[in-house]
């Protein structure tokens, strides 16, 4: 048996701490300062975190091991079972002609840049993040926005500052599943938590999203559409993540919006519309060539082979010609995938089904040459295993995918080589992940994260207000909510109990607040620069976003602080 040490460092907690936060450190440094790759990165950290858990914590080699493989393993079954299933079917969709009458529908519904930023960039970005996610939301968006007319500059800042409502709950609700499984915190308090945060947020976005296309006048004219948006997203997302299935949080919450728009418009129409902008000719038809250079040098998942596909690289005034709405039964077809998958879900949520579900469907099992307990000798919860197989998000996902072959009538060969494809094109996501779970599986289980959350309980009720800025730096360095949730997920709890508050709240809080700095993430800027064809123009975007980006984070800290005092403590689970 190994039992964690607290201060195992010269006998101070100050100094051990410090010494537990190097893996951290390096990753970070590698990541944001040398800009190492995130695999190579990752590994790095993973190794630093080895050795200071066999030397420094005096964890035995074998049980270090174990911790490692059973990262690893959690990082494949379930994180990656579902980003995998998630990015399959949304290829599966791409490889038909029925994603480019999707994108035809949404914009052949106003002409006005004010209101396709909502619809494309809000709406059909939020669908994109709940499957594909990784670049894909901010690569097809830009494109889309391009190709209505708007100028590759702010095509790419709207369609970044839009990735970020959604992101707490995509691929899936990824990001709440793994915090689930570095915390152990119960995953529908932990979903009903990020269910009362980022809904505020949800509220402003589209307001900002009209603002930075067209100003003061845009907020003036156009500001009911954008309530009404901001509302229903915001609304889906509360009710789906509390009350039905957090999986399907952004899914609900994109189709609600959209209908609620659609019927919005249908009573009101702004005052004058805000159609093509004046933009170089070559940089409109940049969509094609640029999007697909995209998801090549940004290194990322899903933009390079996918965005040209919605730019079509047709002029901004073709593709508005082009873009006749579709006839009733092309739209329902080409949203057929995501009703699918909703269908899939909601039926595993039915009680028959979901209590066999849970009985042969899941199993939970001590995670083999683990034997721990904490610096109390109370046993570490993070030593038991839980596999969902049938039951997993992943696997319903799988079914989904398999509906969708037969609906579009995709061959087997060819659903196998598009899965394979997708394989391919994640095999760097796949090594970071593993690394990185396994990386926090380490720090969690060697007593490293204990360690670092007993000193940051020393800032006592200050840590409401520091744990959010753990979070958006986090997720500004690893461009992954999911990623920061694993490396910090533990620590936000552990220094929540030290210091009185609710370790759901602050580890929630770690995620609503992370992705505050999507935006500002090198992979999403690379892709959102490579896409709308401005290589380069990173740095750009940056100053551009970093203002929005910090302005969010602190509203939500003002929410999150709320919420750990009476005044708003009746919110939390």
């Amino acid at each position: 048996m190994f039992q964690q040490i607290l201060d195992p460092i010269a006998g101070s907690l100050v100094i051990s701490a410090l010494c537990a936060a190097l893996p951290l450190v390096l990753l970070f440094v590698l990541l944001g300062v040398f800009k190492v790759r995130a695999p190579i990165a990752a590994l790095a950290g993973l190794a630093l975190s080895l050795v200071l858990a066999v030397v420094g914590w005096q964890m035995p080699v074998n049980q270090a091991l174990s911790a490692t493989a059973a990262g690893m393993f959690y990082g494949l079954f379930p994180i990656l079972w579902i980003l995998v299933n998630a990015l399959w079917i949304y290829r599966l969709t791409v490889a038909t002609p029925w994603f480019e009458v999707l994108g035809r529908t949404i914009r052949s519904i106003s002409n006005d840049l004010r209101i396709l930023s909502i619809l494309i960039a809000f709406c059909f970005g939020a669908l994109l993040e709940s499957l594909a996610g990784f670049g894909a939301p901010v690569a097809i968006s830009a494109a889309m926005l391009m190709a209505a007319g708007m100028k590759p500059l702010k095509s790419a800042v709207v369609s970044l500052l839009a990735n970020t409502a959604p992101v707490a709950f995509g691929a899936m609700a990824a990001p709440i599943i793994a915090l689930n499984g570095v915390t152990g915190l119960p995953l529908h308090d932990l979903s009903s938590m990020a269910g009362r945060q980022t809904p505020f947020i949800a509220l402003i976005v589209p307001l900002l999203l009209v603002f930075i296309v067209d100003g003061r006048r845009g907020v003036r004219q156009t500001w009911p559409v954008a309530v009404v948006a901001g509302v229903a997203f915001g609304a889906a997302q509360f009710v789906t993540s509390n009350y039905f299935a957090v999986e399907l949080t952004d899914v609900v919450a994109a189709v609600v919006t959209v209908a609620a728009v659609l019927l919005m418009l249908k009573v009101w129409q702004p005052r004058e519309i805000v159609g093509m902008e004046q933009a170089p000719e070559d940089a409109r038809v940049a969509v094609a060539s640029g999007a697909g250079a995209g998801g090549t040098s940004a290194g990322n998942t899903a933009a390079g082979t996918t965005a040209g596909s919605a730019g079509t690289g047709n002029t901004a005034a073709e593709a508005t010609a082009a873009d006749v709405r579709p006839a009733p039964r092309q739209i329902w077809m080409a949203i057929a995938p995501y009703l699918i998958i909703i269908a899939v879900f909601s039926v595993a949520q039915l009680p028959a089904v979901k209590t066999w579900l849970g009985q042969v469907g899941s199993v939970t099992f001590a995670w083999p040459g683990l034997d721990i307990t904490d610096a109390a000798g109370k046993p570490v919860a993070a030593t038991k295993f839980k596999l969902d197989h049938l039951k997993a998000t992943g696997t319903l996902l799988l079914f989904s995918g398999l509906l969708t072959m037969v609906l579009y009538k995709v061959t087997a060969s060819q659903g196998l080589r598009i899965y394979r494809d997708t394989l391919v094109q994640l095999r760097w996501t796949i090594v970071t992940v593993t690394a990185v779970l396994g990386l926090s599986f380490v720090m969690n289980l060697s007593g490293q994260t204990t360690t670092l959350g007993f000193a940051l309980a020393s800032a006592g009720g200050f840590f409401a207000i520091l744990s959010p800025l753990i979070g958006w730096i986090g997720v500004a360095l690893t461009g992954s909510d999911t990623s920061s949730n694993s490396l910090f997920g533990q620590m936000q709890a552990t220094a929540a109990e030290q210091t009185g508050l609710s370790p759901v709240l602050m580890a929630a809080s770690n995620s609503s607040a992370g992705v505050m700095g999507k935006m500002l993430s090198v992979q999403n800027l690379a892709v959102a620069a490579a896409a709308v064809g401005l290589d380069g123009a990173e740095g750009t975007l940056f100053r551009k976003l970093i203002g929005w980006s910090l302005g969010l984070l602190a509203l939500i800290t003002v929410l999150i602080f709320l919420q750990s005092t009476p005044v708003l403590g009746w919110m939390v689970p």
